[in-house]
């Protein structure tokens, strides 16, 4: 079975009852149920570490909204995930302040250390490499965020001492 195959596994057909019922509280919340989507899509993606379609055509319901306009914010977020991704998601800013300051190097030393080009995740399920469109830290590029935490000004060593403290 392949890393892709394992990961898309991972996610259930539906929703749990309990997230269904977090998202239904989100819509009642809002004027507008739809206003809830994004908050609903990164429920369901700090899941199941992404969104499926059957979970999209779920919450796009839950919400009162069609399948095809919820897909359309979900894609349009860069930071919701549309196939399956690894346990830790590594974003690399493509901008060009840090395209100025580095950041092929930055790519070159990844996806030698890892076995991986972006767009890829490891063997193990583990890193998904992903460049992203800007990280909006441009005063300290190049830049790149591992999960939730953003670093900045960062060269090969840095970033071999951020892939060693993340395990």
């Amino acid at each position: 079975m392949s890393t892709a195959e394992t990961l898309a596994d991972s996610a259930s057909e539906t929703l749990p009852d309990a997230l269904r019922e977090e998202i239904r509280l989100l819509g009642q919340h809002e004027a507008h149920p739809r206003a809830a989507c994004i908050e609903a899509l990164q429920r369901v993606q700090r899941e199941f570490r992404w969104v499926s379609d059957a979970h999209l055509r779920e919450v796009a319901g839950l919400l009162g909204m069609s399948a095809a306009d919820l897909d359309g914010v979900a894609t349009y977020f860069n930071l919701i995930f549309r196939r399956p991704v690894g346990r830790r998601v590594l974003l690399l800013c493509d901008s060009v302040s840090c395209w100025l300051m580095g950041r092929e190097r930055l790519e070159a030393h990844l996806s030698a250390r890892l076995g991986i080009r972006p767009g890829q995740t490891t063997p193990d399920g583990d890193v998904t490499l992903l460049p992203t469109v800007c990280l909006g830290h441009c005063d300290h590029a190049p830049a790149l965020m591992l999960g939730d935490a953003l670093h900045g000004d960062v060269d090969t060593q840095k970033l071999d001492a951020i892939l060693e403290a993340a395990g």
